[in-house]
């Protein structure tokens, strides 16, 4: 049972069971709990095991509590990005928009170690060997703990000299530096739900970190509105909204995997790191926590070209980066639904069903990309006036928009085999294959396209172009990958 005051006679009731997840709101303790607001009520079946039954249902149905949560956790920055658009004004919009790839640049290491643990946990899952699972999950977390510490006191530091590679204008340096500074500050919260909630899905339980997603995202919306519309605190006011609603999700998820009852339970006094399995969340982990963090940097550098059109373009091209991220969902969920379809799997030994399971997902992929790429680019400009009305904003963000929606199908293809690769724990080449799309392929055509053209149309292009490079390298180098012989569990 957690209780959480918010005003002097409000408070919220947070109740959480094994097959049950309520929320209260009530204003009298004298009183039973008035269900005021939001209710959310949700049976929970023990971790799904992906080894048997329809490939297809295995997959889609692990990809639907992603792909919603995940929707709900990009609204954390979306909301910010609405609500100091409309209620601040562009240079705010532009601000918040351009510190996404500085903020990815430091998240992107460590998410690239939590999928680690999340392969190394998950092959022990399905080979059903609870003491390594168990091992695993406790290194998992005393690893995140450490990791929480290292990000922020590094982020923290690099600040300023971020904010200059970048080549952050003086009109949005100031809500630039007070927006990151307050959520460097706080972005143990963003770390310690990711980790706890990947430790949950390597189990196969996507559905409980989706209920606490939801709910966190609501209180942000609430916070964002309160502290920005109501109190005028600015672009300061959706960090702080964005940082005390992801504390709140990590705390939940953390009382889950603290009371549950399987052998991924948390038990606090046992946290300890096994250095074996930290060798292998590392030896798996690291290639692909390089290639995020690397890869985001690199996104650092387009931003600076990007930065060198003026506050409208800067602010046209954070509206299409949000809606960008929306577009990404479904096939990063089916990705990260095949990462852990491979991982049980391949623990299991069953070699044969990891393939098929790459078709189905590529296939599942594609045709979600096509549903969306239509009614985005025929609806570019509504989207786009969510975040700002300014005519040239609308201008250039529906150019980016329609720009690039076409190219969405390309994504399908790197996505979903590099997560093949990745839950088998061979990540070295599909890491090298990124890196050198992404980074190297990438900076090489921006550095040309700058000097040879005024507009920022052929900067934009470099980020598609780095798709379609990435995904035909990953297609031919799965061909030739024997995934037997990356099984932990032989």
């Amino acid at each position: 049972m957690i209780v959480i005051h918010l005003w002097k006679k409000d408070k919220i009731f947070i109740h959480i069971s094994r097959d049950r997840f309520r929320v209260f709101v009530y204003h009298d303790e004298r009183k039973c709990f008035s269900k005021v607001g939001v209710i959310v009520k949700a049976r929970t079946q023990a971790a799904a095991q992906m080894t048997e039954g329809p490939i297809w249902k295995r997959i889609l149905f692990f990809a639907l509590p992603l792909m919603v949560g995940n929707l709900f956790q990009q609204l954390y920055n979306t909301v910010d990005s609405i609500v100091v658009g409309n209620f601040v004004g562009k240079e705010a919009l532009a601000a918040v928009g351009t510190v996404d790839p500085v903020i990815n640049t430091f998240i992107g290491f460590f998410l690239g170690m939590s999928a680690g643990a999340g392969v190394v946990i998950s092959q022990y899952y399905g080979a059903k060997d609870d003491k390594k699972v168990s091992r695993a999950v406790h290194t998992t977390i005393t690893m995140t703990l450490i990791l929480c510490v290292a990000c922020t006191a590094g982020s923290l530091l690099a600040l300023p000299a971020l904010l200059k590679l970048i080549g952050t204008p003086a009109d949005v340096y100031p809500e630039s530096r007070a927006y990151l500074t307050i959520y460097f500050a706080g972005m143990s919260g963003l770390l310690l739900y990711n980790m706890g909630s990947g430790i949950l899905r390597a189990a196969g339980d996507s559905r409980r970190p989706l209920y606490f997603l939801i709910f966190s995202t609501l209180l942000n919306i609430v916070f964002d509105l309160l502290f920005v519309a109501g109190l005028r605190m600015g672009v300061a006011g959706a960090a702080y909204a964005t940082i005390l609603a992801q504390g709140l999700s990590a705390l939940l998820v953390l009382y889950v995997l603290t009371r549950e009852t399987e052998s991924y339970r948390i038990r606090w006094r046992e946290l300890a790191i096994d250095p074996a399995l930290l060798g292998q969340i590392v030896k798996i982990g690291l290639p692909s926590a390089l290639q995020m963090m690397i890869t985001s940097f690199s996104n650092v550098f387009v931003q600076s070209y990007i930065n060198h059109f003026g506050s409208s373009v800067m602010a046209g091209w954070s509206s299409y980066g949000k809606v960008d991220k929306i577009c990404l969902l479904p096939m990063q969920s089916i990705a990260l639904s095949v990462t852990t379809f491979t991982g049980q799997n391949l623990g299991a030994g069953k070699v044969g069903r990891c393939r098929k399971g790459t078709k189905v997902a590529v296939s599942m992929s594609l045709v979600v990309a096509v549903a969306l790429i239509i009614p985005i680019w025929i609806f570019a400009t509504p989207l786009v006036a969510l975040f700002n009305r300014d005519p040239e904003v609308l201008k250039y963000g529906t150019l980016i928009i329609r720009l690039m929606m076409p190219f969405y199908v390309s994504i399908c293809f790197n996505q979903v085999y590099s997560s093949t690769m990745q839950g088998a724990g061979n990540t070295k080449v599909p890491v090298i294959i990124m890196m050198c799309s992404f980074i190297l392929f990438r900076q090489v055509y921006l550095f040309i396209a700058s000097r040879v053209s005024d507009s920022f149309i052929p900067i934009a292009l470099g980020y598609p172009l780095g798709w379609i490079v990435c995904s035909i390298s990953q297609v031919l180098y799965y061909r030739t990958v024997d995934l037997e012989k990356y099984r932990l569990t032989k």
